[in-house]
């Protein structure tokens, strides 16, 4: 990509921040700056000369063009922060799609590791990435920085939970819902109409996906329309019903197409809905959520027809309108969580710890071949495999048990 002088002695940037500058020989233009011999004020890098920049019109000239956008909503991308909280499926072409339109700064949340059973729909994964054993986040990282390496990409190899969703979504303009069950989205919900942070709900399983923009204080909540949770065994998951990859794209698009009309502030043409898709009985359903509208249904679960339902806010929320966070403030919290479609159970520590690693992959020589990485131990015990990460959570595969994975755990991590 050419690199050119520009000028603008008018504005204090960052390094990294787009602005708009006179591009010596091409006219006005919009330039990421790249290197620069400045003054200062308050600290930050004031362009008092000609400085070296590099022209990004030629990576995002297309988005540009794209009137919705155009150059200013173009930097208005550079300079947004998004979390996207899991990186299976919905959340690894999340990354790939707001990454290529240039969003500054990503911050991909993941508990687990790559597989090969995820490369059928996780665009983001490559056979080596399953091979090593590579947390998800850690390995969109690596393929975000070949695709995009103007931006900056933050994994946090986490589980999400009550003790640090808080964290998470601070610093950042919106959220994305890329994970696979419904505890960690009530979560999600809590903590952002507790913060009034906007985020993007996703769900997809077999051939059916479902999406919703929640807004705090402007649209209905997820409690809103899904006043509980489905009863366990009520409901198909991937290990139940499969996924197949057209619906994954498909809500995935909804999602970032929704995010980056947030991010660029065209309100107007959010779509304002709660969408349901099936990709294979082409059945497209939507219902109008039309804001804080009264109305007396307690919400609409999963089996239940969107097009019996309109205006549907609920006053008596106990999120979003009686300001209870059940999920977030929940004392008791069950750190044992049976995975969907791995025939394996997450066992995390009960409070926020590290764990030396090469210190337990010494202990567990003497019991088990051990392999190990920078970001993970994986030995066999009882005929399960057991994968336990810094942070001292550990995935026992071979078991849907929750009862004897905490055995296995205690016995070989012991905290």
């Amino acid at each position: 990509m050419p690199y050119f002088f520009a000028y603008n002695d008018r504005q204090f940037v960052r390094r990294g921040q787009i602005v708009a500058a006179t591009v010596v020989g091409a006219g006005q233009g919009t330039i990421r700056v790249n290197s620069n011999r400045v003054g200062s004020r308050h600290g930050s890098p004031r362009i008092s000369c000609v400085i070296l920049v590099l022209v990004i019109d030629e990576r995002y000239s297309r988005q540009i063009l794209f009137s919705p956008i155009g150059r200013e909503g173009q930097e208005k991308l550079s300079n947004a922060r998004v979390l996207i909280v899991g990186c299976g499926a919905l959340g690894a072409s999340h990354a790939e799609t707001l990454a290529r339109a240039g969003v500054g700064h990503l911050r991909i949340v993941d508990r687990d590791f790559v597989e090969f059973t995820n490369l059928q729909r996780q665009t983001l994964f490559k056979e080596s990435d399953a091979s090593e054993r590579l947390p998800k986040a850690v390995a969109a990282k690596n393929r975000l920085a070949e695709i995009n390496s103007e931006i900056e990409v933050e994994a946090v190899v986490a589980d999400v939970n009550n003790s640090n969703i808080e964290s998470l979504i601070a610093g950042c303009d919106l959220v994305l819902d890329g994970t696979d069950n419904f505890q960690i989205r009530y979560l999600l919900n809590d903590a952002c109409v507790k913060h009034g942070r906007t985020w993007i709900y996703g769900a997809v399983v077999s051939s059916y996906g479902a999406t919703m923009t929640v807004i705090p204080g402007e649209t209905p909540c997820l409690r809103c329309i899904f006043d509980e949770m489905p009863d366990a065994g009520s409901a198909p998951t991937c290990d139940t019903a499969g996924v197949i990859m057209p619906i994954v794209t498909s809500i995935s698009a909804i999602q970032t197409a929704e995010a980056i009309k947030l991010l660029v502030g065209d309100m107007a043409s959010l779509h304002g809905s709660l969408l349901q898709i099936d990709i294979w009985q082409n059945d497209w359903r939507k219902i109008k959520l039309s804001g804080r509208s009264p109305h007396d249904s307690k919400g609409i679960s999963d089996s239940e027809s969107l097009h019996d339902h309109k205006n549907v806010f609920n006053p008596d929320c106990i999120t979003c309108g009686k300001h209870i966070y059940e999920f977030l403030d929940a004392e008791n919290v069950d750190f044992t969580a049976v995975l969907c479609g791995r025939d394996a159970v997450q066992i995390a520590p009960p409070k926020p710890t590290t764990i030396d690693l090469k210190t337990l992959a010494a202990n567990l020589a003497a019991v088990s071949e051990v392999k190990q990485n920078e970001y993970l131990v994986r030995f066999s015990a009882n005929g399960c495999e057991i994968t336990v990460f810094a942070d001292a959570r550990a995935i026992i595969k071979g078991t849907d048990d929750p009862t004897e994975a905490r055995s296995l755990y205690a016995r070989f991590i012991g905290l």
